[in-house]
């Protein structure tokens, strides 16, 4: 994984030690109104910053890809990640810190983390799962590309009642 800049923001690959840094972020209720729900502890987060380190499923068929957002400032103010899969397949996700919203940062971000998607790991298919409620993720989806998915590819990937799938294609064959 390399580090990622754009204009305002550096990806970092996550480690471990990043963890303490982002239990503060995590810890910001608005972020979980729709998805998740917040770390349990640093200790927990650091573990599973620890075992993400590895980039790979257990079974090794899929790449996990995560990075930290990184202002100029230095400040950490959410993640972006990537589980990439067979078939140039890979979901997305995000989060950040809710005093951050509303000034396109996450748009940089996961448009930066899609170039490197596509370019270094040879991913030409996108999806990413959200809860149908959550209109503000969908409008970031939708304006970085992505539309809702067919019922025969929420049945396909298993999408839970109040979720949707949205996808993007970017140069497939």
């Amino acid at each position: 994984m390399r580090v990622i800049r754009t204009g305002r923001l550096t990806l970092e690959p996550q480690i471990a030690a990043h963890a303490e840094e982002m239990f503060v972020v995590l810890s910001d209720p608005a972020i979980y109104e729709y998805e998740n729900k917040a770390p349990l502890s640093l200790e927990w987060l650091r573990t599973r910053f620890t075992k993400l380190e590895t980039r790979r499923s257990a079974d090794g068929r899929e790449q996990w890809l995560n990075w930290v957002i990184r202002l100029p400032t230095s400040e950490l103010i959410g993640y972006v990640q990537a589980t990439v899969r067979p078939e140039e397949r890979a979901a997305i996700a995000y989060e950040l810190s809710s005093a951050y919203w509303g000034r396109g940062l996450a748009r940089d971000a996961v448009e930066a983390m899609i170039s490197e998607l596509v370019q270094h790991y040879g991913v030409c298919r996108l999806f990413a799962v959200l809860k149908g409620e959550n209109v503000r993720s969908m409008r970031l989806l939708e304006r970085l590309g992505f539309s809702l998915a067919s019922p025969e590819q929420h049945v396909t990937h298993r999408v839970e009642l109040g979720e949707v799938l949205m996808r993007r294609e970017v140069g497939c064959k």
